[in-house]
């Protein structure tokens, strides 16, 4: 008994050498000044760029960040350890209208406001003990930054792909700006204040990001290293459509009314038009009438988004003017809807009720005629006894001269009949729209223009670039745009003619500042250009890009459109961005996301006080895996403290004795090598094995991490052997494998353990090790025993034991032989190396 209290009290003493606090300042500080995570450009070495979604500056870390650069962290420092030459940055999205919201709700100026939050952010991910390369550090605010983003803007200017024009927006009255399309949720709110969106007309600054719609869906299919649920989000979000565009007619104006269909086979069936109350036309067909008010009021609200058009009711109101169809000469009603958006194709539909769901239920709600047009087994061809559209496909009905054909053959035969009389087309149309840059709000990159009553539109000549934000402005909401209030910002010369001009007041939307980003941390000093090419030919593309679902289309969208503007340029080599992509999961309390409004928020500093940076790390690295939602458990950070502890206590109690000795290497020896000291080494390399295939593969990290956990397992049951001394050779291999392996996930103990086994230089400027093959055969295996067909008991057995020794240990275990007592055993059935199954009667 004295002696089990003497082990634990020695026990106790290691535990508490292992100080994280002490330890992990201390290798935070010599990282940084012998500057080992400093990436340059080498030819002679594979390069290896690993990134992280960048954080914005809202004031403090959350968990969801330790994840995701935790993620990161482990990618990079494992390929440093592969032989790549790494680089592995930082930086801040720091325009946004957080900042600016802070400054009217507390009286701060955005630029204070943001810098602090990057200085005590700056602080915590130093003290997690990431292996960014912070010489490298960039802030979208810094005017070095966003220099370079309003050249870039005047790139696509040049190139006629940013333009201004009218349009209706969403605009948010809370935030005083607009939003795009994609930061509207719920019921028609605002994505961050949740103020009721409204519907205005506003001239704004738009990128022709239509214009590349059919090559960010093609080169989809090179992104072979990116999941597939987000390329699905991002086809469906460009939304691919093939058809037909028909020209319909007003017959009371004489208005040309063009239409898109995917449908053109249903043209004969068309029995009503629907306008939407944003069209051109939809004010002046009910201008006067008694249903102006009520399309006024539809164009006002906020239109409805295409995800939300099969749930809603459908309403309309009748224009009195007619639509001529050009197939048949047939005029046809034309309505306005609140189901048809102008965001998507021609904002008109032709109504088919038979064959449209949408347009049944519109045309039983206002008694319009409904004509079946495709015939198919089960489908009534008089339309009033129709209970449903029919929407697939069959042999054309009603349709004149094309009445017999198949309806798939029929689309292309009525598409050459309209493109014959000139009244139509073959169309592609995507759902993506052009996307809307304006912001209403000061902190955003200034958009570098300027207009002149003399000499119209000017773009800002590149060296007079960065336009920058005046300090002293009016941040108040007033639906006026800040920058205007700041007249020596606001008035002007005309770069063009001299004369007095003002500059544009709008600041560029967010997502420009994070669409070249990855980009600019290639050379961020450089002061020739956005980047050097040189070092983005070199670092160029992201090799392992990490960061939420959230942003799995818009950001990722955009970054693809500037990367394919900058390619058509030949500013860079390669024409995708991202080589491969991982969304990690959400963490969550409770079950639920953690956020400040739920008070289930876990501060990263508690934790690292507490615990340490390497326990917080590991715990969110193992407890779940990282592509699903991780539950905080304060419980699972005690585990993987005692975990790190345990590993601990292996290098202090094995260092004594391997001081001099070198690693055991294969064929030194090998047939001295024990049973149990071969089972160590089994054990060991089928860790070492399975982390690098999960490191290099998969990312599973908790697997890996449980590997290594098993492994520490099998060194106890060594270590811990009654009366058996250690072999030093085998030992030392062992535990440098175990801190190698261990080295990505908890980087700060392993560099002390690494110290501590008395070897040179930063633990993660090693080689990773390699397993032995030969080390990974068992010598013996654990066999279940079933009796009638039910496990009984479990036999070690040598694995190449015969039949017949495999027989002869089942029926002498006891515990087998207590349930064949009394009874005759008829056989017994030896499946080598995984079942021995006895049967009786």
């Amino acid at each position: 008994m004295m002696a089990q209290d003497e082990a634990r009290s020695q026990e106790a003493v290691e535990t508490r050498s292992y100080e994280p606090s002490v330890i992990e300042a201390r290798w935070q500080q010599e990282w940084e000044a012998r500057g080992i995570y400093r990436a340059a450009e080498d030819p002679s070495r594979p390069k290896f760029y690993a990134l992280g979604m960048f954080p914005y500056p809202s004031g403090r870390l959350h968990m969801g960040h330790l994840r995701n650069y935790a993620l990161v962290d482990v990618v990079a420092r494992f390929a440093r350890m592969r032989g790549f030459n790494v680089l592995n940055p930082t930086g801040w999205d720091a325009f946004g209208l957080p900042a600016e919201n802070a400054a009217i709700q507390y009286g701060r100026h955005p630029a204070e406001w943001t810098y602090s939050n990057i200085a005590v952010m700056r602080d915590q991910l130093k003290r997690l003990g990431f292996s960014y390369d912070w010489g490298r550090e960039v802030a979208t605010s810094d005017p070095d930054y966003y220099r370079w983003t309003q050249w870039l803007f005047l790139l696509m200017y040049r190139k006629g792909l940013a333009y201004r024009a009218d349009a209706r927006v969403n605009w948010c009255p809370g935030c005083q700006t607009v939003l795009a399309n994609e930061q509207v949720v719920g019921d028609g709110e605002c994505w961050r204040c949740h103020s009721k969106v409204e519907q205005r007309r506003l001239r704004q600054w738009f990128l022709r990001i239509t214009a590349y719609a059919e090559r960010l869906l093609r080169d989809l299919d090179r992104l072979d290293g990116w999941p597939e649920r987000v390329k699905t989000m991002q086809r469906n979000w460009i939304g691919r459509s093939e058809g037909a565009e028909v020209r319909f007619r007003v017959q009371e104006t004489g208005d040309e009314l063009p239409v898109f269909t995917t449908r053109p086979d249903t043209l004969f069936g068309v029995t009503y038009m629907v306008i939407s109350p944003q069209h051109p036309l939809a004010s002046r067909l009910v201008a006067g009438g008694p249903y102006e008010q009520a399309v006024e009021e539809m164009a006002s609200a906020l239109a409805l988004r295409e995800h939300e058009l099969a749930e809603a009711e459908k309403v309309g109101v009748p224009t009195g003017a007619h639509a001529i169809n050009p197939i048949n000469g047939e005029a046809v009603p034309i309505w306005v809807g609140n189901y048809v958006v102008m965001g998507y194709g021609t904002g008109a539909v032709m109504g088919v009720p038979a064959h449209d769901q949408r347009d049944f239920e519109f045309a039983r709600k206002y008694g319009l005629p409904v004509r079946v047009v495709i015939a198919a087994e089960g489908v009534p061809l008089e339309g009033e006894r129709l209970e449903t559209a029919y929407e697939g496909p069959g042999v054309m009905v009603n349709s004149g001269p094309f009445d017999g054909m198949p309806s798939e053959e029929g689309k292309r035969a009525v598409i050459a009949e309209l493109e014959r009389r000139q009244a139509g087309r073959a169309s592609v149309q995507y759902r993506l729209r052009d996307w809307l840059i304006s912001r209403q709000r000061y902190w955003g990159c200034p958009i570098p223009i300027v207009y002149c009553d003399r000499c119209g539109e000017q773009p800002v000549p590149e060296e007079q670039l960065p336009v920058l934000l005046p300090r002293q402005v009016e941040f108040s909401p007033k639906g006026q745009a800040p920058l205007a209030t700041a007249p020596d910002f606001y008035h002007t010369t005309c770069p063009r003619c001299g004369g007095p001009a003002v500059r544009e007041v709008d600041t560029m939307d967010t997502f420009i500042d994070s669409s070249w980003y990855f980009l600019r941390f290639c050379s961020p000093t450089t002061q020739e250009g956005p980047f050097d090419p040189r070092a983005v030919r070199y670092w160029m593309p992201v090799d392992h890009y990490i960061g939420g679902i959230e942003h799995a289309v818009l950001h990722l969208l955009y970054s693809r459109f500037f990367m394919k503007v900058l390619y058509d340029e030949g500013l860079v080599s390669d024409v995708e961005p991202f080589r491969r992509l991982f969304t990690q999961g959400m963490v969550t309390l409770g079950g639920a996301a953690m956020s400040k409004s739920r008070g289930n928020v876990v501060d990263p500093d508690e934790v690292v006080s507490r615990y340490g940076a390497d326990t917080a790390r590991l715990f969110i690295l193992f407890a779940a895996p990282p592509d699903r939602d991780l539950e905080w458990s304060t419980a699972g950070v005690e585990g993987a403290q005692r975990f790190i502890q345990r590993v601990w206590r292996l290098v202090e109690s094995y260092a004594p004795v391997l001081a001099g000795v070198e690693p055991y290497r294969p064929g030194q020896d090998g047939a001295l090598l024990g049973p149990d000291e071969r089972e160590l080494r089994r054990a060991v390399h089928q860790a070492l094995k399975k982390v690098t295939a999960d490191c290099e593969e998969r990312l599973a990290f908790n697997t890996a991490i449980a590997a290594l956990m098993e492994a520490v397992n099998a060194f106890y049951r060594y270590k811990e052997r009654p009366g058996a001394e250690p072999h030093p050779a085998v030992v030392r291999e062992c535990l440098e494998i175990l801190v190698l392996a261990l080295a990505p996930f908890i980087p700060h103990a392993t560099e002390s353990m690494w110290e501590t086994l008395g070897r040179q230089g930063s633990v993660h400027q090693q080689p990773w090790p390699a397993y032995d093959p030969d080390a990974l055969q068992r010598e013996r295996v654990t066999v279940p025993v079933q009796v009638d067909g039910k496990v009984r008991d479990r036999i070690e057995l040598a694995v190449d034991a015969s039949d017949e020794e495999a027989r002869g240990a089942a029926l002498s275990s006891p515990r087998v032989q207590r349930w064949v007592q009394g009874r005759t055993v008829q056989q017994v059935i030896v499946v080598p190396g995984r079942l021995v199954s006895v049967v009786t009667r």
